[in-house]
């Protein structure tokens, strides 16, 4: 290719990368909905979009290292501490049990539907395997599936990648190589599996060194991320097919969950960097799929798409579950979600190839088929996901959860007022007295780690709809704010710091602010002094002269704060929290 070539494929990759994911957010919609049409057609009809002519044979490694990135980022988000019980064994159920009833079922439905031959069918089955966090995540989020059900799809996306990804190579050279020796092929897999594990574990300790010797900042924390995970994942790589996809997955769960591990609690450019490249893998790999390899595919690989859909996962999810006390509801929704994602499109875009080139009989029709069951499984479960959820009851509460972090008497009080008024408040203090305060208002108090997980930004804040800094320490409210944003699904808003402050961050600092200007928090310790309350009352009910609103209960449980920037117009049906002058003891239930 020229080099104009180049600069016009690059750049029109880039920019349908990004134009793709800022549509679906536009549209409230999986990326991938989007993403993968959008490739397709990009291929078919510009010709400089052709990923496998621009990088040559550097166009598999790149999509193998990159993949690794995408799998630490996953990593990242597991909590081990959440991973006990019946979850635990759901899940690990869901990756063995799961990895050999849809790779021998979809091999064994593959062949005589798509006429390949048995090579090829056991190729596809295995690629079929993985489903993928890239894809289960976005998914999650707009369902808001209960916390557990949340947990073990997440637990299971993120893990079933690197055993797919490792499979998928040891299946490939032994269709190549017509071995079928089980004992040998086992040997491999395990040899392949101590090999990622290994790398993982060295590549984790390196970071510690890095986070707690060189105590790098957040720049050259995220940087030193990023080297060392491509790093590791390639030399991992060399040693054997797609070790490096489990030694990611490895440095990820190291990080995550190893105390001491100091990492830089904000990571703005990795995120970032992800998403790119989720944009780009995407629309380079669906670019590679030409319509005329569709043409005789299309048709019967929407009949292995709906055998996996109908058959094999509910199967799957009965066998996974069979035992635990996971409710009929949660075991149908698990049977309900298996959409497949970048782990798929990649190793059946890595080995078909090969395949192809050893002529293994109907190794070409392995990308398109694989291309059809994404889209298929993607755009089936990204619509009808939220209503079966809803149907089956597994959905969390839409009313509204917020995450209240003081434990002064008024703060308590607060919380109260927000829970009689039918809304489920977590509370967080560091001092005892302040928890014993708190647990004594027969509220729930949030774990400490709670706080920690979503500071380091290695997990959302489960179920947490709002999160509100009610401390006296102002620096302390505005920094924790801006670590904590973009870690809850709602905002997180701060008590206001007073005009005279002399703190270092508070005064200077945005984000969001609760309350009128007047309201900080020696202002409401004064008052509270002075014989105010925080009330609960309908709207409409006559309010104590000299009485703020603090927040409205909307009708439907969502919780919306009066901050600097305005407050909320009441409707009817709302209720109204105000902190009321002279109104101790009086009952602060909702009329």
């Amino acid at each position: 290719m020229t080099t104009n070539q180049v600069f016009i494929g690059v750049g029109v990759i880039l920019l349908l990368a990004v134009g793709s994911q800022i549509l679906a957010g536009r549209l409230h919609i999986p990326a991938l909905i989007v993403l993968l049409p959008v490739g397709f057609a990009a291929g078919a009809l510009i010709d400089d979009v052709a990923p496998e002519q621009l990088l040559g044979t550097a166009f598999s490694p790149l999509v193998s290292l990159a993949v690794a990135v995408i799998l630490y980022d996953a990593g990242l988000g597991l909590d081990l501490a959440a991973l006990k019980g019946h979850t635990r064994r759901v899940v690990v159920r869901l990756i063995w049990i799961g990895v050999l009833i849809t790779g021998l079922l979809g091999a064994l439905v593959a062949a005589p539907l798509l006429g390949i031959s048995a090579r090829a069918a056991i190729m596809i089955g295995t690629i079929l395997v993985v489903s993928g966090p890239t894809v289960v995540g976005p998914l999650l989020s707009f369902v808001r599936p209960k916390d557990r059900l949340q947990r073990i799809l997440v637990w299971e996306g993120s893990l079933i990648d690197p055993v797919g990804g490792v499979l998928g190579a040891l299946v490939f050279h032994a269709v190549v190589a017509s071995s079928h020796h089980v004992g040998s092929g086992a040997a491999r897999f395990l040899a392949s599996v101590g090999i990622g594990v290994a790398g993982g574990a060295v590549g984790a300790a390196v970071l510690w060194v890095l986070f707690r010797v060189l105590r790098l900042g957040e720049v050259l924390g995220t940087t030193a991320q990023l080297a060392l995970v491509i790093g590791v994942a390639a030399f991992c790589d060399v040693l054997r097919d797609d070790t490096g996809l489990i030694a990611s997955v490895v440095m990820g769960l190291a990080v995550a969950n190893l105390p001491g591990m100091d990492v830089p609690a904000r990571r703005p450019f990795f995120e970032t960097l992800v998403s790119l490249i989720l944009g780009v893998l995407f629309i380079s790999i669906s670019a590679t799929v030409t319509p005329h390899s569709l043409r005789h595919v299309w048709l019967p690989a929407l009949g292995l798409a709906a055998f996996l859909v109908l058959v094999v996962r509910p199967l799957v999810a009965l066998v996974a579950t069979l035992g635990t006390d996971l409710t009929r509801g949660e075991r149908s929704f698990i049977g309900w979600m298996a959409p497949r994602g970048i782990v798929a499109a990649a190793t059946a875009s890595t080995f078909s190839a090969g395949l192809v080139a050893n002529d293994i009989g109907g190794a070409s029709k392995i990308l398109p088929a694989t291309f059809v069951v994404i889209v298929a499984t993607v755009t089936l479960y990204g619509l009808t996901a939220s209503p079966v959820a809803r149907c089956l009851g597994v959905v969390r509460p839409s009313r509204s959860r917020p995450l209240l972090v003081g434990g002064d008497p008024w703060v308590v009080d607060l919380g109260v007022a927000l829970k009689s008024a039918g809304l489920e408040v977590l509370m967080w203090a560091g001092e005892e007295e302040q928890r014993e305060r708190i647990r004594q208002a027969g509220i729930e108090l949030a774990p400490g780690e709670l706080l920690g997980a979503a500071a380091g930004e290695a997990a959302e804040l489960e179920g947490i709809t709002a999160v509100y800094f009610l401390t006296s320490e102002d620096d302390f409210n505005a920094l924790a704010a801006v670590l904590l944003r973009g870690s809850v699904e709602g905002t997180v808003h701060r008590l206001n710091a007073p005009a005279d402050s002399h703190g270092v961050v508070a005064p200077f600092i945005g984000g969001e602010v609760l309350f009128g200007p007047d309201l900080t928090w020696p202002t409401f310790s004064r008052r509270y002094e002075e014989g105010a309350a925080v009330l609960v009352q309908p709207v409409g009910d006559a309010e104590r002269p000299g009485s703020d609103l603090l927040f409205l209960v909307r009708r439907d449980g969502r919780l919306d704060p009066v901050t600097e920037a305005g407050t909320p117009l009441p409707r009817p049906g709302d209720t109204a929290v105000l902190l009321a002058p002279g109104a101790r003891g009086t009952d602060s239930t909702p009329g």
